[in-house]
């Protein structure tokens, strides 16, 4: 069964909140990581995941990622804090044995 993610990246300086929408989160996290896509997380250097949700369905998860992304930037960090109040990658180690 397919799962689909909404997810925020950010920098070190949590000075950018970039919410996205994937079917692969660990695959999107190593491309921001390796500058592999061109576009705002590159640019902006976001290689931090502070925050993902799992869905069932894409639609579900494209709703999720647009009413995120009308929410003011208080209720981003509200939303973050929540599970990651330390504001840690949440990605760490996800690729240590990677080749």
């Amino acid at each position: 069964m397919r799962q689909y993610y909404v997810y925020i990246v950010t920098n070190r300086k949590r000075g950018v909140l970039y919410v996205g929408v994937t079917n692969d989160v660990q695959r999107r996290v190593h491309q921001y990581k390796h500058k592999l896509v061109r576009g705002f997380p590159t640019r902006y250097n976001l290689t931090r995941l502070v925050h993902y949700e799992t869905f069932a369905d894409a639609y579900s998860a494209i709703a999720r990622e647009k009413q995120i992304k009308g929410w003011l930037r208080s209720k981003k960090i509200a939303l973050i804090e929540k599970d990651n109040p330390e504001w840690k990658d949440l990605s760490e180690g996800w690729y240590d044995d990677w080749i």
